[in-house]
């Protein structure tokens, strides 16, 4: 009979591709992981992995196990599932990812919710950006992920995982007091083309948002600062070296000496949570997203 935990370590390797990587999304150490993986290749009488440099990689045998343990795995998490719903209680653990903003705008009053009313459910959380946010809730790293597209470049969300709309978070162009534009009841991002732009790394999502929409207006954005927090950008804004888009989900007051135009075309965020499909039936996931929902309904 195979260990189902032995299993689900042979499956985390695979997933993560290394044992260090096995090892921190099961919250355990290397050498539980070694264990694991060498009781499972005596139980199985066959070489599972090999070596490939200074790691390690899965034989023929080992990839055709990880295929069938991802397959029990998911049948598991099924099962617990429909047990959930038929007991219909909130309990158990449940591990929640957002991306930063999400996570201080939404996350504060939804685990009030969550903890007033489902007192035996156990929730967990983490700051983690949309893509890398997907890939955890596939892999098991998460169960739940609240994460973001924009108005014209969609998230791509790969089959086997659910997402239902939570809000869409509005956009303002954040720019110094003595701007020209400070007092202006609204403008176009076209009308900054001429301002040194702050926005996220290079390679994030809202950053590469920011160019593909800069650019189809005509505009090539002079990028002159990168920061991956808000109150960055937005002390960056304050000290007048350039101009931010900054959407209000998490934001909190403005520095002192920076305003918010609201941008014409209505640009907006849609934020949305997803889950994988083999749990769907979770009472926990059910209550997570009223609790999220009724967190973004009194932001509007």
């Amino acid at each position: 009979m195979l260990n189902l935990e032995r299993l689900r370590t042979l499956d985390a390797l695979a997933r993560h591709g290394s044992v260090s990587g096995a090892a921190d999304g099961l919250h355990v150490t290397t050498s539980a992981v070694s264990q694991q993986l060498a009781k499972l290749e005596r139980e199985v009488g066959q070489r599972l992995l090999a070596r490939n440099g200074r790691g390690v990689r899965l034989t023929d045998a080992g990839r055709l196990l990880a295929e069938h343990a991802a397959r029990i795995l998911s049948q598991v998490e099924l099962a617990q599932s429909d047990l959930e719903a038929q007991r219909g209680q909130v309990v158990g653990e449940l591990r929640l990812a957002a991306f930063p903003t999400g996570a201080r705008g939404l996350f504060p009053a939804a685990l009030c919710h969550l903890r007033a009313r489902h007192p035996a459910l156990g929730v967990t959380t983490a700051e983690v950006e949309p893509a890398p946010a997907v890939r955890a809730v596939l892999r098991g790293d998460a169960d739940l992920a609240v994460v973001l597209d924009w108005y014209n470049k969609p998230l791509p969300v790969p089959e086997g995982l659910v997402r239902a709309p939570l809000l869409d978070d509005p956009v303002d162009v954040a720019l110094p007091a003595a701007h020209p534009h400070a007092d202006r009841a609204d403008a176009g991002l076209e009308d900054f083309a001429d301002d040194d732009w702050i926005s996220w790394g290079d390679d994030e999502f809202c950053h590469e948002w920011l160019l593909d929409t800069l650019r189809s207006k005509g505009v090539e954005p002079r990028v002159a600062h990168r920061a991956q927090e808000h109150a960055t950008q937005l002390a960056l804004v304050a000290a007048g070296l350039g101009v931010c888009v900054a959407p209000r989900l998490g934001r909190g007051p403005l520095p002192a000496g920076v305003r918010a135009v609201p941008v014409r075309q209505a640009v907006r965020r849609h934020v949305y949570a997803v889950w994988r499909a083999d749990a769907d039936r979770r009472p926990s996931i059910r209550a997570a997203v009223e609790a999220l929902r009724a967190a973004g309904d009194r932001l509007g």
